[in-house]
């Protein structure tokens, strides 16, 4: 019996989640719908430039929310991550723990520096725009990742924002292979179109002769296997993953389960914020595989989960939603 369910590797950042407008964000020229890595006199700027009580922080970063997710749904979730040792470092950590998951991090051992933020501005129509300073963790690195708490897990879980940095790509790559030394499964996600987009040689790499679950949205998948169509781009990434998942909004989800594929659909649903929707479809279908539930009846699961996020601020479930959300998998 391994101690984990999903252990993760990946940025550890404080979310500060707001609502602006769109002439907002023409008016500060900042790129909507992606997500922007920007320096800290950036980020002040557009910090200073919204008004921060109607913001809500919570610790982050896309393989956090997914563990996080893990865990709200009854399973056993680890994270790797660097923060400083900083009053957001201190929050991050803490925040980490009150939701159930494991960390070798502490608040004594970390070092100096700035902990990282990411400022989340979701538009009325419901669009997340996100401008990131990396901060400490942008020297994310080999040193974070635990042999001892991967090897006690059923699968390591990563996240394609650790691509752009050298060290980053080289903890990921080490941590593949300490998994598939020790039959840890290995599941990964592109986590943004920008990281496929300007980072595809790197991201091959990672991904090298395959992945055991792949997690990407239609766009994603696209741009990955160069095709124009989605038809097309399933078939090619075949040859990279062994399963994977392609999260198509408000159609719901295609999953391959290694034979056929699976047609997820949607929970209809008043989107106000798509910030977290593909943080937590990964981590609740994560939390069912692991947990004795088909491929199928985890992308129900994984599909409801989204649907909730969605529908509402912040890339997070209350514990009371997630226990609501499981009553449908398990009436």
């Amino acid at each position: 019996m391994k101690k984990y369910d999903v252990y993760g590797i990946g940025n550890a950042l404080v979310d500060i989640v707001t609502e602006v407008k769109d002439d907002f964000l023409a008016e500060y020229n900042v790129e909507k719908g992606l997500m922007t890595l920007v320096d800290e006199d950036r980020q002040h700027e557009l910090v200073n430039a919204i008004h921060l009580p109607t913001s809500n922080m919570q610790c982050g970063g896309s393989a956090a929310n997914s563990i996080i997710a893990v865990s709200q749904f009854g399973g056993k979730g680890y994270y790797s991550c660097k923060v400083a040792k900083d009053d957001m470092g201190k929050f991050y950590l803490d925040d980490l723990k009150e939701n159930g998951v494991d960390t070798t991090l502490t608040f004594d051992t970390a070092p100096a520096g700035i902990t990282g933020k990411c400022l989340v501005m979701t538009t009325p129509d419901a669009n997340r725009t996100m401008n990131t300073f990396l901060g400490i963790t942008s020297t994310f690195s080999k040193e974070q990742v635990n042999e001892a708490a991967l090897k006690d897990s059923k699968y390591l879980y990563m996240e394609g924002y650790l691509v752009p940095g050298e060290s980053g790509q080289e903890a990921m790559k080490l941590a593949k292979k300490m998994a598939e030394n020790n039959g840890v499964k290995v599941a990964m996600t592109f986590s943004d179109p920008s990281m496929v987009k300007y980072f595809k040689p790197q991201m091959e790499e990672i991904v090298g002769a395959s992945v055991d679950l792949l997690f990407c949205n239609e766009e994603e998948a696209m741009l990955f296997t160069n095709k124009d169509n989605l038809d097309e781009a399933r078939e090619e990434l075949k040859k990279v993953a062994k399963r994977f998942a392609i999260t198509q909004g408000a159609n719901g989800a295609m999953i391959f389960d290694g034979d056929t594929f699976i047609d997820i659909e949607p929970y209809k649903v008043s989107a106000v914020d798509t910030n977290g929707a593909g943080d937590m479809f990964a981590g609740a279908f994560l939390y069912g595989i692991t947990n004795g539930h088909s491929y199928a009846d985890a992308g129900k699961l994984a599909s409801l989960a989204s649907s909730k996020i969605v529908s509402k601020f912040g890339p997070r479930l209350e514990w009371h939603e997630a226990k609501e959300v499981m009553k449908h998998l398990n009436p």
